[in-house]
């Protein structure tokens, strides 16, 4: 899809942008961390695009040589590879109370931080950002994630000002040792 764009949007050091733009960007991110944070997800769902992809490709532990095949590619195996519906489907599972990987909730608190824009037309913007995700459960589970997020924002009329076309997570973890991954990234 936009992978290959994306990846030589960064590949040097992004030129500075208007701090208006990051400031509105930025705020953006932090909505929506806000609103997944509160689980506010139908609020969140109107955050995206139609066209979206959301996926969030497996890691591998590679030597040196190998190191462009950490993750695997577009058309290989992921964690999750969702569309607008699925997400859909997502998001009523885990507000029903027969979803029992999210009953009752998890916790979760996201941080978001170094990021970086590369606009692609006036419209579209590829944005880069670290996240954490802390995510407690029941009593005792306690999960830590953390991950680049690659992210195409849309500017939209809209209050939020943008929606998300595209968002790639490449966690950190080679092995997942949580029990689930029913939240959203």
């Amino acid at each position: 899809m936009l992978d290959s764009t994306f990846k030589s949007a960064f590949e040097r050091k992004p030129k500075a942008v208007s701090l208006e733009l990051q400031h509105e960007v930025e705020q953006f991110l932090y909505w929506e961390a806000k609103l997944l944070t509160d689980r506010r997800y139908q609020e969140w769902f109107d955050l995206l695009a139609t066209d979206l992809r959301y996926w969030m490709p497996i890691r591998s532990t590679r030597i040196m040589r190998e190191v462009a095949q950490e993750y695997t590619d577009e058309n290989g195996f992921a964690h999750f590879d969702d569309n607008w519906h699925t997400m859909k489907g997502r998001i009523r599972k885990i507000m029903s109370d027969v979803g029992w990987s999210e009953n009752p909730a998890s916790r979760l608190r996201y941080l978001v931080g170094n990021v970086m824009i590369v606009p692609e037309s006036d419209d579209t913007l590829n944005v880069v950002s670290a996240v954490m995700v802390y995510r407690t459960r029941q009593e005792r589970q306690l999960d830590v994630f953390a991950c680049e997020r690659q992210d195409v924002l849309r500017r939209v009329a809209s209050e939020a000002g943008f929606q998300i076309a595209s968002r790639k997570i490449l966690i950190d973890q080679s092995t997942i040792l949580s029990n689930n991954l029913s939240f959203f990234f």
